[in-house]
């Protein structure tokens, strides 16, 4: 893609699931070779979609061996704990030696009056392979951890486009699934007349079932009034029992179709789980026409969680507003206005 910049130079591939989003790269001049991304899980509740971003719980990111640089200075694992406002870093490991060196930094908290962060040594707790090594001094600390910040920064804006990136791709597939039409040839005058045909009624159908959708958005009202016999006179109390049944009704469809779309999203969702842990224990002695179609059942299976999870943020964005329309075109509409205003 034209739009893809140097964060994403030397990527390999990228796999997604609703807890974990995982990039590989290869041949990068940062040597960068593997980001793992945790989300926390979101909390179900009906209302107004609070945007599609996913919170994120931790990013690490994993590192090949740069030999111009000491081991103890070459960061081999970096971990933004963003939860707990840590930050940690665990190096390569020098020759001959089984642990690496590691340091844990804490966040600092921002002065509100002065604009500044504090930086304290006791900011950040160290492990050191060699005994020698001297304890950091605070500027090191303070330029350590602001440079930490600034990585973080970068690297959750990169997660971010990356989410971005996989709906734009999912909902392009979309559309190109919903748009999709088998051409037939110019000389094959049979399956020419017959598509014709079936598109004419096709459009004929979508015709009828919009001036149906019309006719029953105009007269909202019509099933409730002849649920009541179809009064021939209004009072206060009949158009506030109107308004209430009617709305509730709204309300009613809203929360099961939210609940429907849910109940599907957590079905794929538990079966994927099911079928990543029975990949886990069965994949040494799988074969390879096995493992193509655990593939591609992942790949299909992701793409449906992704549209429902889309399906269920748009329904909760949407639901509010189309309660607040109904509840305003009753509040105007001229066989109940003079009753509740």
């Amino acid at each position: 893609s034209s739009g893809i910049n140097a964060e994403y130079g030397g990527l390999k591939c990228r796999e997604e699931t609703p807890t974990v989003l995982t990039e590989h790269y290869k041949d990068r001049d940062d040597f960068l070779e593997k980001r793992i991304v945790n989300y926390t899980k979101r909390v179900k509740k009906f209302g107004p979609a609070e945007g599609n971003e996913k919170p994120i719980n931790q990013i690490t990111e994993y590192y090949a061996r740069d030999t111009s640089l000491a081991a103890d200075d070459d960061i081999a694992e970096l971990t933004f704990l963003l939860n707990e406002e840590k930050m940690f870093i665990k190096h390569h490991l020098q020759d001959e030696r089984i642990i690496s060196s590691t340091h844990e930094y804490l966040k600092p908290v921002q002065n509100e009056d002065k604009g500044q962060v504090q930086i304290t040594t006791d900011m950040v707790t160290s492990f050191q392979v060699e005994r020698q090594a001297k304890s950091p001094k605070l500027i090191h600390i303070y330029n350590t951890i602001m440079n930490l910040l600034s990585r973080e920064e970068k690297c959750v804006e990169t997660v971010r486009a990356s989410e971005q990136e996989v709906r734009d791709i999912l909902e392009c597939r979309t559309q190109e699934e919903l748009t999709t039409e088998l051409s037939v040839s110019i000389y094959d005058t049979a399956r020419n007349d017959t598509a014709k045909k079936r598109r004419e009624e096709l459009e004929r159908k979508r015709k009828d079932d919009e001036a149906r959708r019309e006719e029953m958005e105009l007269d909202y009202l019509a099933p409730f009034l002849a649920r009541i016999g179809d009064p021939s006179k209004m009072t206060a109390e009949l158009a506030q029992q109107l308004r209430d049944d009617c709305l509730k009704d709204l309300k009613d469809r809203l929360v099961d179709m939210a609940n429907l779309i849910q109940g599907r999203f957590e079905k794929e969702t538990q079966q994927l789980q099911w079928k990543q842990n029975w990949y886990q224990q069965n994949q040494t002695t799988m074969t390879k026409e096995e493992e193509e179609q655990y593939v591609s059942y992942c790949s299909e299976a992701m793409f449906k969680i992704h549209i429902l999870e889309e399906r269920l943020n748009r329904h909760k964005e949407l639901a509010p507003q189309k309660y607040v329309s109904l509840e305003s075109k009753l509040m105007s509409d001229s066989r109940l206005a003079e009753f509740l205003n």
